[in-house]
């Protein structure tokens, strides 16, 4: 049988990693979804500090209600925030890198409600983050993002000697990181695109009695989908490399 303090002692050891990796199911892509019960991913959050427990080092024994244990906490939710808002941002840089590409094409009308952020986003906005979503499963992103965290409670054990004041900011200085992913993503089709609207400008110059809203349109959205078909291998290899810089961030700010 287990005493009443053996018991208190062993919930107090599955706390501190629950807040952590609840934290990070909370602003983390895939599991922050608005369509992924709350209920769901708490009981996988449990589920996944159960398995994990074994693994991790010493954890204090501090009262969750005292000024230290609510320090710890706010700590757990930081540190699980920061590695997920990494990731959310690789996310936001497809959004991002569609939307700029559907607004050159004309497509900026066609709006879908996205439901990894339940906000309206342009179509291809939405096309780009299927793919991304499809690419981040299919080279088990989720398993290696729970590994970076299991690797966290090393770098920064739970305790508040292990704080690293400038955590958030380089949390913030990641986030320039995103313009540049959105801008690498869809270089090669928004290149192709410019060019022919920069044509068009000129056959009008040109030719002023022609519709140019009649016909550029059409082979302005017909261009861009062929240009991104084209661009399509090497968009496959710029999610994988966004998301291999992404996880290393991720492990760096911890370092």
């Amino acid at each position: 049988m287990f005493s009443a303090d053996q018991m208190v002692i062993w919930t107090q050891s599955y706390y501190w990693p629950f807040l952590r990796l609840s934290a990070l199911f909370l602003a983390s892509p895939i599991f922050s979804a608005s369509s992924f019960p709350v209920r769901g991913r708490i009981l996988l959050a449990v589920l996944i500090t159960a398995l994990i427990m074994p693994s991790l080092p010493n954890i204090p024994v501090v009262e969750p209600l005292s000024a230290t244990g609510l320090l710890l906490a706010g700590q757990q939710v930081v540190i699980g925030l920061a590695m997920g808002f990494i990731l959310q941002m690789v996310f936001a840089a497809v959004v991002i890198g569609g939307m700029s590409l559907a607004m050159t094409m004309g497509l900026g009308f066609a709006m879908a409600v996205d439901p990894q952020n339940g906000v309206q986003v342009p179509v291809l906005s939405q096309l780009y983050v299927i793919f991304a979503t499809l690419i981040f499963l299919s080279v088990d992103g989720h398993l290696i993002l729970i590994q970076l965290l299991v690797e966290s409670f090393t770098l920064l054990p739970v305790g508040l000697g292990s704080w690293q004041p400038d955590l958030v900011i380089n949390v913030v200085l990641w986030g320039s990181q995103m313009f540049l992913g959105a801008l690498l993503l869809v270089l090669p089709a928004l290149t192709a695109v410019l060019l022919i609207n920069v044509a068009f400008g000129v056959i009008t110059r040109v030719a002023p009695q022609l519709n140019i809203f009649a016909v550029g349109f059409p082979v302005t959205i017909m261009a861009g989908f062929v240009f991104i078909t084209l661009s399509m291998p090497s968009v496959f290899d710029r999610f994988v490399s966004m998301f291999d810089a992404g996880l290393a961030q991720a492990l760096s700010i911890l370092r």
